[in-house]
Parts: structure tokens; C-alpha cells; sequence
């Protein structure tokens, strides 16, 4: 019987403790390089920190409502920013260690420490003490992600200047935060802190908050923020930051002076491809500095293969893992791509956003480049929560299921929610999407009453203007 295939994976993030397992289930050997922590930022400074918090917030409005719905509290709801971070970090613990386990019953092998390409199939692994130890491998995933930024004219402290992975550290809510950047991050973390009674002022350089969003959903966002209290400051940036005895003085493009405990850095972030060997074996890296890929996830070099936000394609957690399985499958003698055609994605402020696909301008800006009338090849159908049995029953009302569609076959090109549960709910149509099942087989399909999920079916019957519990839409007199 011939060797087990070995594949050295670099990284343990979402993209690479997923293409460890999915290449030990296939078969390989397999052997893990991290110089962190497992599960990679998403687990452990991102996305499950952020969520779990902001389960709090979201818990704490309901019990402010409390009184409305019947439920008689003694006093009003208090935050304990400490036990919420203390619950976070053994939420993160668990899920660690579930990741262990996995790994021991798969047989998955783990070296700590920085791993560096010496050739196309040797890692040479820096250990904490300096040790160096090499491993050799048929063939190679570059699973190292991104970081937060480095900007000279905000240089992080850890105290007064800070990212969000401080940011979710913080026991005692600052009094005055300044956010710079609304896109999720910065949205998400306004959501948050306003919710724990910092005054936040939220900063963007874009004409509106989460900018790469559909409009409607950057408006409703953007609404729901100054519900909260934000200062919501678009198409502005911060020109200069003075340290005071007592904080910050920070000065917008316009000239405005804002006084802040702390600003919250939250633009962009860089790949981590430098220092690791790339140009010693000759992969081919991008303007930005991202690897360079095909939809096999092959680097320029044979053997070696990149995923997750390293590759800059469309850096979400639940990419990297597809582009894992995508990447081992191919090593192991599989012939699978990446598609990013259909990739749902949740927004976690509160209510949430769901969306897939193309947003209303990029349809209608796609038909206007085929030569076609954008009125007449895109329709759009929408239904608010307000009208939905369900959310009435919960007291969750604000929101909007929005469905885009191509006019002449009803074709789904893009779907945006925001709402509660707007993060689950849209992969009913993401289902639709990959299948090719057009609106009106969504609308036709029976959905349970009461459910929020009812909001999808009247959103793609809108379409034709046969929303069952929308008011009729009159176009004359």
C-alpha cells in the first residue's frame, strides 16, 4: 500500500483547520502549523468574540422592552462589561478546544510555532524559543490571513488607540469612542459599544455607513444606528489626533474637534504574505500583497496551495473553509473550483443583515452594460417585518426582506435583509441561487405561519406585485 499523502497546512484559522480535516477525512496525513492560537482571528479576536458580546446587547433590548410585552422587571437591565468578556473568553475556550479534539481524532498533527517556506515542499517552524524544526510535505497550504492594519497616522497602543481585537477585551466601556471606518467591523462595534452607553461617533470617509452594502440597507443601518445614539459622520476622516492628559482631540477633514477616552481603528487590513519565504520559492503575490490564485486555489508554484484572506479574494471565515476543502480535494486527486458567485454573508448589528448576490446598482448597472433597459430587466420585490404575523408576536418589527431578480425570468440575482435572524434567513435564497430555482419557485414553495421566513416568500411574490399582506401598489388614479 503506498504512503499516505502528507500535506503541511500553515495556519489554523477557518480556512486551514477545515482543509486539515477535510484532507485527514480524504486520507492524508496531515500536520498543522500555528504560531497563535487554533481557529485563527475569526475564533478568537473576531467573529465569535464580537457575536457572543453582542448577544448581550441584544438580550439587554429586550429587557428594556420588557414592561411593553408583560414582563415585569425589578429594576432596569444593567451591563457588567467584565462577566460579558469573562463568558466570551470561555465561550472562545470551548470552541479551542473542540478544534483540538477534532484534530486528535483525526489524527492531526500540530507544530507551534511561525512557519517560513524553505522550498516548494519544506516548512522550516520558528519555535517560541528560537528552535527551529523542518517539516517536509507533499505538498503545501498557505492558510496565514490578514491583520489588522498598521497606519503611521494612528499608531495602535493597546490603550487609546485600539483595534478591535483590544476592543473586545475591554472591561470598563470607555465614556466618549470615536469608530474610524462604518463598514461591518466598524458598524458592529458602534452597535455594541452605544449599547453598553459609550457616546460613540462613528466616522466614514464614504458618502454612508457600510458602504459596499445596497443602499436601502445603508440607510436602514445607518437609521437604526442613530436610534442608538450614534454620530453618524459620512464623507469625512480624521486628519489629526493629539494625545491630551484625559484623552483624545481628534480633528475631522471639515475641521470638527471631537474629544474621545478612545479611538477604534477600523479600516482595512493587510495579508499576511511577508517574511514567510514567498519570493524564496518564487509565488507570484498581487498589488496588494495578497497570493496570487486560481479557482483551484494553486499558487504559482507547483505543490503549493493558498487560501483564506491571504488570497484577498472575499475575505469572510466561510470562504476561507470552502477554499480549504476546494484546495485539499484538489491536492488529493479531486477536480474541484471556487465559485464566488453565490456567497451569503451576516452583518451582526442589531437587527442584523443577510445578504447574497448583487446589490440593486450592481444589477441594474450590469443590464445597463449588456445594452438592456435596467427598468425593464430588473425588478425588485420587498416586504417589511411590520407586516409579518411573527414578528409582531416577538416585537421585532424593523426591518426589510429586499429580493432583485431578473424581470423576464425571474432569475434571483441578489437578495438583502435586515431584520432579525436577516443572517439565517437569506440561505433559503442562497439555496435558490446555486440551484437556479427562479423567485417564483420560492414563492410558490409553502412556508410555515408564523415565521420571519414568510418575509422571503412575500418578498419574491412582491415581485410581481402579489404580495399577499402588502397594500396594493397603485400606478394611477
Amino acid at each position: 500500500m503506498p504512503d499516505r499523502i502528507h500535506i503541511a497546512i500553515l495556519g489554523a484559522g477557518p480556512g486551514g483547520y477545515v482543509a486539515a480535516i477535510r484532507a485527514a477525512q480524504l486520507g492524508a496525513r496531515v500536520t498543522v502549523v500555528e504560531q497563535q492560537a487554533l481557529g485563527g482571528v475569526c475564533l478568537n479576536w473576531g467573529c465569535i468574540p464580537s457575536k457572543t458580546l453582542l448577544s448581550v446587547i441584544d438580550l439587554g433590548d429586550k429587557l428594556k422592552q420588557a414592561a411593553d410585552i408583560g414582563v415585569v422587571l425589578s429594576e432596569p437591565p444593567r451591563y457588567d462589561l467584565a462577566r460579558m468578556v469573562a463568558r466570551k473568553n470561555r465561550v472562545v475556550s470551548g470552541l479551542v478546544k473542540g478544534i483540538a479534539t477534532l484534530f486528535k481524532t483525526w489524527n492531526i498533527e500540530v507544530i507551534q510555532g511561525r512557519g517560513e517556506l524553505i522550498d516548494e515542499k519544506t516548512i522550516a517552524v520558528i519555535g517560541s524559543t528560537g528552535a527551529t524544526l523542518k517539516v517536509r510535505a507533499d505538498a503545501i497550504v498557505i492558510a496565514t490571513g490578514s491583520s489588522w492594519p498598521t497606519l503611521p497616522r494612528f499608531p495602535i497602543d493597546g490603550r487609546r488607540i485600539i483595534t478591535s481585537k483590544e476592543a473586545l477585551d475591554l472591561e470598563v466601556p470607555p465614556k466618549r469612542m470615536v469608530i474610524l471606518g462604518a463598514g461591518v467591523e466598524g458598524c458592529e462595534c458602534a452597535t455594541l459599544f452605544s449599547g453598553l452607553g459609550t457616546a460613540v461617533t462613528l466616522v466614514e470617509m464614504q458618502p454612508r455607513v457600510l458602504p459596499l452594502e445596497d443602499e436601502e440597507v445603508s440607510l436602514l443601518i445607518e437609521r437604526e444606528l442613530k436610534k442608538r445614539s450614534v454620530d453618524v459622520k459620512t464623507s469625512t476622516t480624521i486628519e489629526a489626533v493629539a494625545h491630551q492628559t484625559d484623552g483624545l482631540a481628534l480633528t475631522l477633514a471639515d475641521g470638527t474637534r471631537i474629544e474621545a477616552d478612545t479611538l477604534l481603528v477600523s479600516i482595512g487590513r493587510g495579508f499576511h504574505s511577508k517574511g514567510m519565504g514567498l519570493e524564496r520559492v518564487g509565488i507570484a503575490t498581487g498589488a496588494r500583497g495578497e497570493v496570487v490564485v486560481n479557482e483551484r486555489m494553486e499558487t504559482t508554484v507547483q505543490s503549493i496551495y493558498a487560501i483564506g484572506d491571504v488570497v484577498g479574494k472575499a475575505m469572510l471565515a466561510h470562504v476561507a473553509s470552502a477554499q480549504g476543502k476546494v484546495a485539499v480535494e484538489n491536492i488529493l486527486g479531486h477536480d474541484t473550483t471556487m465559485k464566488y458567485d453565490v456567497i451569503p454573508a451576516g452583518i451582526f448589528t442589531l437587527p442584523e443583515v443577510g445578504r447574497v448576490g448583487l446589490t440593486e446598482r450592481q444589477a441594474r448597472e450590469s443590464a445597463r452594460a449588456r445594452g438592456d433597459d435596467p427598468d425593464r430587466a430588473v425588478k425588485v420585490g420587498r416586504f417589511r417585518y411590520l407586516a409579518l404575523g411573527k414578528a409582531q408576536a416577538t416585537g421585532e418589527t424593523s426591518g426589510l426582506f429586499k429580493i432583485i431578480a431578473e424581470a423576464a425570468t425571474g432569475k434571483i440575482l441578489g437578495a438583502h435583509f435586515v431584520g432579525s435572524h436577516a443572517a439565517d434567513l437569506i440561505h433559503e435564497v442562497a439555496l435558490a441561487m446555486q440551484v437556479g430555482a427562479p423567485a417564483g419557485q420560492v414563492a410558490r414553495m409553502i412556508h410555515a405561519h408564523p415565521t420571519l421566513a414568510e418575509g422571503v416568500m412575500e418578498a419574491c411574490e412582491d415581485l410581481d406585485a402579489l404580495a399577499i399582506h402588502q397594500a396594493r401598489k397603485r400606478t394611477g388614479t
